[in-house]
């Protein structure tokens, strides 16, 4: 019973890492789940034991980003001294933009969508991440925690402009 389990996490594992990608490549409105089944490499109705909605996959795909970040920032926040906090949290930020891009575009285009459950989801996340790092700047007493908070955060929707439109040179400092 517990292999059957395991089976069952790792395909529902699967099924959100190709939702993952197809919304990201494709768009959540133009993607279908026969799309993200087809990546999946599973049958589409399989989606559904797993996902009552194409919704419900999105929020769950979120979800999965999200605590990503979030995770990988806790990591910093924890570890760094004061002097290498901002360095160390955009470190952070760029390595998941290359490992994990196409949950950072999801994000992005998450932030257009108006379905009220997918708005709240993008607003927890973003609400998570500036609290964090608001607090990890005063608790480090940097100078004007709260505007450090907002050009660090501001700095990260450059970053992800600059991926997805494949322009690095707006990142040139």
């Amino acid at each position: 019973m517990a292999k059957d389990t395991s089976a069952s996490v790792n395909r529902r594992n699967d099924i959100i890492s190709a939702a993952i990608d197809v919304f990201a490549e494709i768009g959540y409105y133009r993607a279908t789940t026969a799309q993200v089944a087809e990546r999946a490499q599973i049958s589409q109705p399989y989606i559904f034991r797993f996902f009552k909605t194409k919704e419900a996959l999105l929020l769950c795909a979120l979800e999965v980003s999200w605590t990503r970040l979030i995770d990988s920032f806790r990591i910093v926040v924890e570890t760094a001294t004061a002097d290498q906090l901002e360095n160390e949290l955009i470190e952070a930020y760029e390595e998941i933009l290359e490992s994990h891009k196409n949950e950072i575009l999801l994000q992005m285009q998450a932030q257009t969508i108006k379905e009220e459950d997918i708005r709240q989801a993008m607003q927890k996340g973003f609400t998570e991440v500036r609290d964090m790092v608001l607090e990890a700047f005063t608790t480090a007493g940097i100078a004007n925690p709260k505007q450090k908070t907002l050009m660090f955060l501001a700095i990260g929707m450059l970053c992800n402009v600059s991926k997805s439109l494949d322009m690095p040179e707006l990142m040139d400092r």
